[in-house]
């Protein structure tokens, strides 16, 4: 099992989460048996995009579970930023998903990760996203735009090409339910 326990104090500590996080992740964790709980590989916090206005909408989107996918460039998890590179996402992973202000909204646990080429996304992972009308071409256009802003940041070319790594989630602990 990954927790030395279920209090506030120690997840805050164990996982690198806010006192609010720990203290949303203590409430759900606290409901669960013994089998579901030895089944959790790891946790973490975030939001889900890079600015405060569709951090905010997809938290929402999350929250009445109509975005239950997410996607990135696997450049992230290869060669990563200054720091490294990022932890490949796995199966059964917790994500405390908060608003921009890093209030935590829900919580949410990988069912699929799966890898693909920008060009292959289907148009049920783009409805899966749950965001803009959850079409294909809403999905290539927005993400096109956000990929785009990324690579020019990191000097690297954005293709059809480019290696995506997508994650299927579900909504397992939404801010409404305790």
């Amino acid at each position: 099992m990954i927790f030395k326990n279920f209090s506030p104090e120690t997840l805050a500590g164990q996982f690198q989460l806010s006192t609010e996080a720990a203290h949303f992740l203590s409430g759900y964790l606290v409901t669960l048996p013994e089998a579901r709980i030895l089944q959790i590989p790891s946790v973490s916090a975030d939001y889900f995009c890079a600015d405060q206005e569709n951090a905010d909408l997809c938290a929402a989107l999350v929250l009445k579970q109509q975005k239950q996918a997410s996607c990135s460039m696997k450049y992230w998890y290869e060669t990563g930023d200054e720091n490294g590179p990022e932890p490949m996402p796995c199966v059964g992973h917790l994500q405390i998903v908060t608003n921009w202000a890093g209030e935590p909204v829900a919580i949410t646990q990988i069912t699929t990760v799966s890898e693909c080429r920008f060009q292959d996304v289907s148009p049920a992972f783009a409805a899966a996203e749950g965001e803009g009308d959850q079409s294909l071409e809403w999905w290539r256009k927005a993400h096109w735009q956000f990929f785009s802003r990324e690579c020019d940041a990191l000097g690297i070319e954005m293709t059809e090409e480019v290696m995506l790594v997508l994650e299927h989630f579900k909504t397992v602990w939404p801010a409404t339910s305790h």
